[in-house]
């Protein structure tokens, strides 16, 4: 969950819930504008092929992908730098790409494209926990393999405390289990193949038998009791908000009732909307934190640079969720207390005079009971003589999770008040949790926002737009003679040269990405070198598949 932002570790796929996912289909399954010129389309429908069969025939491990690759293939990350063996889970990852490929068979009707889907399906089946959910990534060298990485690049990750211990469990973290959980119901729709259908009810179960019987769910599953961090106790297990599991989880959950009618996943999703509730805290301090005590409820601390406190993005977040269920129920008890919420907001906003990072109007932390925002900072060299902590001065914050926030309350105060003028009975007919409602999934997923880590610069953002003729022609003549688009590679990381010294080296790393040398964690770099990036390949042939029409 290392970031720029808080939010930036979230799955490609926009959040597409209930209604927003009928509305979504009209516009993905309309027309693109003709670019006019027939040449060109062909000239497209090559390109895309070309870039594709380089990618799954030259770049995939076993069907599966990473973020990014060194031109000779000699180095490749994920969130961390991988081995050759592994294929990363979260996004923009190997589910990622098998949403693209996916979405490229529905703009083309060609097969190639249903099987490099088919390909990523094996990848992900073969990377899947027995239990039906997945980790951050997957090494299809073994468990051995796999641990040797934990115990060498991984805990030496300064900043990425998530991959200092081998839990040798799956995760919600960062939409990585949501997405692939995702792409294999798509793929299933598609052709109902029956090789998909057990992996998929185990997907489907992770997510039901992890749940606690309040609603919520853990950051980890199955529980287990190791993996404290640096004298902490273990966080996976408390019921987690950060980077939006359980709206990820409800998003998948709707999905599988639209589409299967799994009654299962409608009485999951009634739980999960009574733990929002169940989790806010009292006024004045009405807000929520990234993690709640699965017994008190409590607000609760995770990583080490994420302390006990209520969180501004995550209120912000569930304030929009509580809306939605609203919006879904016409139940008063999920808006009854959301003006208290905004308050609390309203009364942490900064004076424009405290404002430390433009827009930035929110700290991300408020302290229980005094209301006051705990800044996060970092004093050492490496994660073995180095510690965070927090006080109250806004100086020298650490830099890779944001200390402030730009939340648009005025929108939320807006929706509030306009939903709660709207009759109960105008809102159930349009409720996503009415049985078989009509319904479609989207037609494309890949060209949604891509928001990821600090490796953000070798992928890129933003939704894809459908492209005019012009750049069609620019990503057309862009594409090399191997058949990929060269990317620079502005995020890198120092390779793993040995465990950290316990004396700090000379310097100040307080608010750098990266520490000394031997701090695995990626950082940006002003000597990038031109290689392979799978975030750029996806938003290539995103803007390619726009350009040729709706594909029916």
């Amino acid at each position: 969950m290392i970031r720029v932002t808080n939010a930036s570790r979230r799955a490609l796929l926009a959040s597409v819930s209930g209604a927003m996912l009928t509305s979504a289909c009209a516009s993905f399954f309309s027309p693109s504008a003709d670019t006019g010129d027939n040449a060109l389309r062909q000239e497209t429908l090559r390109t895309m092929k070309r870039a594709a069969r380089f990618m799954r025939e030259r770049v995939a491990y076993r069907g599966g992908y990473v973020w990014s690759y060194a031109p000779d293939l000699s180095r490749r990350w994920g969130e961390m730098e991988a081995y050759p063996t592994m294929i990363w889970i979260q996004p923009p990852g190997t589910a990622t790409v098998g949403h693209l490929y996916l979405d490229c068979y529905h703009a083309t009707r060609d097969e190639f494209y249903y099987q490099a889907a088919m390909d990523v399906a094996e990848g992900l089946i073969g990377a899947q926990h027995p239990s039906g959910g997945w980790n951050y990534l997957h090494d299809f060298a073994g468990e051995g393999s796999t641990r040797r990485w934990y115990d060498t690049v991984g805990k030496n990750g300064w900043r990425l405390e998530e991959f200092h211990h081998y839990y040798g469990n799956a995760t919600f973290d960062d939409a990585g289990t949501s997405e692939a959980s995702q792409f294999l119901l798509r793929l299933y729709l598609e052709r109902r193949a029956s090789r998909l259908r057990a992996p998929l009810e185990r997907a489907i179960s992770f997510v039901l038998d992890s749940q606690y019987e309040n609603g919520g769910w853990p950051q980890r599953f199955p529980l287990t009791t190791e993996g404290g961090l640096h004298g902490h106790a273990d966080y996976t297990r408390q019921i987690s908000f950060n980077d939006d599991v359980a709206g990820e989880n409800i998003k998948f959950l709707l999905m599988v009732y639209q589409t299967l009618g799994d009654e299962r996943a409608l009485a999951a999703i009634r739980r999960a909307m009574n733990i929002f509730v169940a989790t806010q805290q009292p006024a004045p301090q009405a807000g929520w934190g990234l993690q709640h005590d699965a017994r008190t409820l409590a607000p609760i601390g995770a990583r080490t640079y994420e302390p006990d406190a209520l969180t501004t993005h995550t209120t912000a977040n569930n304030i929009s969720q509580l809306l939605n269920f609203y919006e879904w129920t016409g139940e008063r008890r999920f808006i009854e207390r959301v003006p208290q919420a905004i308050a609390w907001l309203d009364s942490v906003r900064l004076r424009g005079d405290q404002v430390q990072v433009t827009n930035r109007h929110y700290p991300t932390f408020i302290e229980l009971g005094t209301n006051k925002a705990r800044i996060v900072h970092r004093r050492g060299s490496n994660v073995v003589n180095g510690e965070y902590y927090w006080n109250y001065d806004v100086r020298k914050p650490i830099t890779h999770y944001s200390q402030w926030r730009n939340l648009d309350v005025e929108a939320l105060r807006s929706r509030h008040a306009r939903l709660s003028a709207v009759s109960t009975d105008q809102l159930d007919a349009n409720s996503p949790l009415n049985a078989r409602r009509d319904f479609r999934l989207p037609r494309f997923f890949s060209t949604q926002n891509i928001e990821v880590s600090d490796m953000t610069s070798n992928v890129g953002s933003g939704a894809v737009q459908r492209p005019t003729a012009e750049r069609v022609r620019e990503l057309v003549g862009a594409l090399n003679a191997e058949g990929y688009w060269p990317t620079p590679l502005t995020a890198t990381s120092n390779p793993y040269s040995g465990d950290g010294a316990a004396t700090p080296a000379t310097g100040d790393f307080s608010q750098t990405l990266v520490g000394d040398a031997t701090d695995t964690s990626p950082y940006v770099t002003d000597r990038p070198i031109t290689g392979i990036s799978t975030g750029a390949f996806i938003q290539n042939m995103s803007q390619l598949l726009l350009s040729l029409g709706s594909g029916e």
